[in-house]
Formats: structure tokens, C-alpha cells, sequence
């Protein structure tokens, strides 16, 4: 925790360390920056004040321990009656309220409040989370306008992968905009200094939306080929063969090939998107409608196995079920659990299913077993299985010995292979064929 030195005088302040805090902090400090964080989690503060992480993500542990080491980094969990730096970034959670599709914008409240008294004419307060559009304007500059008659607040939205966010802040376009050209400019002068190309825009609330479309296209052309693989599951057809054929030369939008969609943002971002739109007569009803059906897609794997148990004559009751890859995604490799696949399907398969174990090649044991769910290696997991779900796509299920592990399988040994990860030659379910 800071001590000897004061609060005001490193370069930037980083309110809220969860996964954007923690990587923004890695690339202010591999860019020479010192940087005060602010957490109020006591138990992430202290192991991040010690230089340690609770996330996988290249070369992001490296730069926190260096800067802890260095005295350019270190941590709070109370900031009251102290002057602040003369920038900070707000970078705490704005997840969608449990069972629901409404913000909840708490945690962003109370770190404006947080941060308020420490700030004055010359700070720049920066919101970084993820926002409904009109959140800067309508909620975080009522809070500093208490005390700052005109704050100087920008809005620069986090836009980087799980897996290689260091590289990306250090190399990806960053957009600002500004409440007033002065909070524009002082915004745009510090991310200038991590990455080659600042893009300006007119005003907060473009900067807010351009996050939320990046991250719904996105979702958007998943959906897509989630479609197509219902439709050739329909058809009788393969999806792959389709899709890969239409790209093949083809000088048009890649078709995207069929999986889950998962992570934080894009699961959550659609419901952002429609809940800024619900004072303004419109529904985004391409993006409602992508949503809807890539959350539909791990029970639908669920569905195909529990049928396929049937079909071969063994009670799904009476079976034990693997699912290996637990985070979100494997390429780029990640243990980011939030939003991922398992989180629809575990729900359904837990009462249908005698038992379920779990592998993930990155996510730890005690954090499977956390789930409810005993954690095993991939050859136990498969020993005695009935069947077998790859979530995700980790490139090392491309060095195991398939048929090996298929082998010590009871039967009906059934394998749905979501990410088409394992040899075209294994018998296996995939989405988007019959």
C-alpha cells in the first residue's frame, strides 16, 4: 500500500482493479507512467500491492510485480480526504442486474462518489467501464459537478481480447471523446502515449456507443453462423462445408464459422445497447435477435447430447458426463469464466445427468470445483464417460490422442465437439451437422 508517497503525485489513478484496471494499469506502467490503483476488493489489493494476479493474461503479471517492485505502482482501498492524481480512470464492472437484462451502474455510482473529493479543477476523470449511452453525461457529471462547477470528464472505451490485452492497449486505436475540447485533448495526450493512433470523436456519448456496436457486430456475425448451422442441422447439410465454401475466394464479409459466444462484454453489451435506446421509440432488433439466439446455443448442445444418450439406449440419468473447456474461450488462451458456456448449459444438465466432471487446460481446479463440479484431468475425465462436450476451442485439443481417450469411454462414448477442435476423421456430434 502507498506510504512515504503522496497520493496526488503519480501520474494517473486506476479506480477499480478487475480485468480492464489491471491491464490498463500494465500499459500505463510499460509506458513509464506511475500509477496509484484504487480497489476496494482488500483481498485483490493486497495480492496486486505484492505483484500478484488473479488472471492469466500475457506479460500483465510482469509489468504489476516490476511496478510494485519499483515503487511506479501501488494500491488503496481508502482514498478519503486525500488529493488524487491529476488523471483518473474509471474502470469498475458495470455487469446486467442477476436475472435480468437492466445495468447495474452501482458500482460506477459509488467509484464517482468515491473519487469526487480528491478531484479538482485540473483533473481529468476518465470513465473507461463499459456504459449505456448518455451514462458520463447523465450520472457521473452530476457527481463531480457537486464540487467541480465544470469537471473536465472524457469517455475512452476499453476494446481489447482476453489473451493478448497488453499487446492490444499498446497497439489498438483509442477513442476519446470528450465533455469539452480541453477534457478532449488532455484524454487524447495520455492514451497517445501507449498506442500510435488516438481517434477523436464529437462527444461522449459516440465514444460510449462506438464501444457498444464494436461489441454487438461483433455478436451479430457470431450469430450468423449460428444460424447457418441451424439451418443445416435442419437440412441435413454441414455447416462447415458451406460456410468454408462461400469464403473460399470469395471477395465478400467472411462468413464466420458456428460456437458459443462468450466474455463479459459481448454477452453483456447487446442489453447496454437496447437499454440506452428504451427513452427513444426503437428496439435494435437484429441485435436483440443475435442475442437471443447465441444464449440459446449451449442448451442446444445440451438438448442434442441428452437425445443422443436416448437414441442409444442410455438414460441420461444414469450417465456421467465430462465437460472440458471451462473459460469463455481457448484462442486466444484465457481462464475468464464470465459468460461462458457453461454457465446455460451446467444449469440444464445438472438434474438431467447422473454426474458431471470438469477439465479446462488454463482454469484451475479449485475454481471448477467451485462450480460444483470435480475438477479432473483430461484421461480421468474421459475413463468411464458416457459422453464428453468440448466448450471451447484451446489449441492443445489438437495434440491429444482422440481415439485414445475416446477408447476408455462406456458406451454410447457419444463426443460433441463444438469447436470442430478434434480430427475430421473422429466420430463425433458437431454444431451445425445432421
Amino acid at each position: 500500500m502507498p506510504s512515504t508517497r503522496q497520493y496526488e503525485d503519480y501520474d494517473v489513478g486506476v479506480v477499480g482493479l478487475g480485468y480492464v484496471g489491471v491491464t490498463l494499469t500494465a500499459a500505463l506502467l510499460a509506458t513509464g507512467k506511475s500509477v496509484l490503483g484504487y480497489e476496494t476488493n482488500t483481498a485483490v489489493a493486497g495480492e496486486l500491492a505484492a505483484g500478484r494476479l488473479r488472471l492469466a493474461e500475457p506479460g500483465v503479471e510482469e509489468e504489476i510485480r516490476n511496478g510494485a517492485a519499483g515503487g511506479a505502482f501501488a494500491v488503496t482501498t481508502d482514498i478519503r480526504g486525500r488529493k488524487l492524481p491529476p488523471v483518473l480512470i474509471i474502470c469498475v464492472g458495470t455487469p446486467i442486474e442477476a436475472g435480468g437484462t437492466t445495468p447495474d451502474l452501482s458500482h460506477l455510482r459509488a467509484a464517482t462518489e468515491s473519487i469526487a473529493a480528491g478531484t479538482d479543477d485540473d483533473t481529468v476523470v476518465i470513465v473507461r467501464s463499459t456504459v449505456p449511452v448518455g451514462t458520463s453525461r447523465g450520472l457521473v457529471l452530476p457527481i463531480l459537478q457537486r464540487r467541480i462547477p465544470e469537471p473536465l470528464i472524457a469517455y475512452c472505451p476499453e476494446r481489447t481480447i482476453q489473451g493478448q490485452a497488453l499487446a492490444e492497449l499498446l497497439s489498438l486505436p483509442q477513442i476519446v471523446g470528450g465533455l469539452t475540447d480541453e477534457a478532449g485533448k488532455r484524454a487524447a495526450e495520455l492514451f497517445a502515449t501507449l498506442t500510435g493512433q488516438v481517434v477523436p470523436v464529437s462527444s461522449l456519448e459516440a465514444a460510449e456507443l462506438v464501444k457498444l456496436v464494436c461489441n454487438c457486430h461483433t455478436d451479430l456475425i457470431y450469430g450468423f453462423g449460428n444460424e447457418v448451422a441451424l439451418i443445416t442441422e435442419k437440412l441435413g447439410l454441414d455447416a462447415m462445408e458451406v460456410i468454408g465454401s462461400a469464403n473460399l475466394g470469395y471477395p465478400r464479409p467472411t462468413l464466420h464459422k458456428p460456437g458459443f459466444v462468450g466474455g463479459s462484454c459481448l454477452t453483456k453489451d447487446p442489453y447496454l445497447l437496447e437499454y440506452s435506446l428504451a427513452g427513444h421509440d426503437h428496439t435494435p432488433r437484429l441485435v436483440t435477435a443475435a442475442r437471443t439466439l447465441n444464449e440459446s446455443m449451449p442448451v442446444r448442445v445440451g438438448e442434442r447430447v441428452l437425445t443422443g444418450l436416448w437414441e442409444q439406449g442410455r438414460d441420461p440419468a444414469e450417465a456421467r458426463i465430462l465437460i472440458s473447456g471451462f473459460a469463455y474461450k481457448g484462442r486466444p488462451e484465457t481462464d475468464d469464466l464470465r459468460g461462458a458456456p457453461f454457465e446455460r448449459l451446467l444449469p440444464f444438465l445438472t438434474d438431467r445427468v447422473g454426474e458431471i466432471v470438469g477439465h479446462d487446460f488454463v482454469v484451475p481446479p479449485d475454481r471448477i470445483e467451485s462450480l460444483g463440479v470435480r475438477a479432473v484431468d483430461l484421461a480421468e475425465g474421459f475413463t468411464g464417460t458416457h459422453a464428453a462436450i468440448l466448450l471451447n476451442d484451446h489449441p492443445r485439443y489438437g495434440d491429444i490422442d482422440a481415439a485414445g481417450l475416446m477408447a476408455r469411454m462406456d458406451d454410447p462414448a457419444l463426443v460433441y465437439d463444438t469447436w470442430r477442435v478434434l480430427p475430421s476423421s473422429t466420430k463425433a456430434m458437431r454444431l451445425g451437422h445432421a
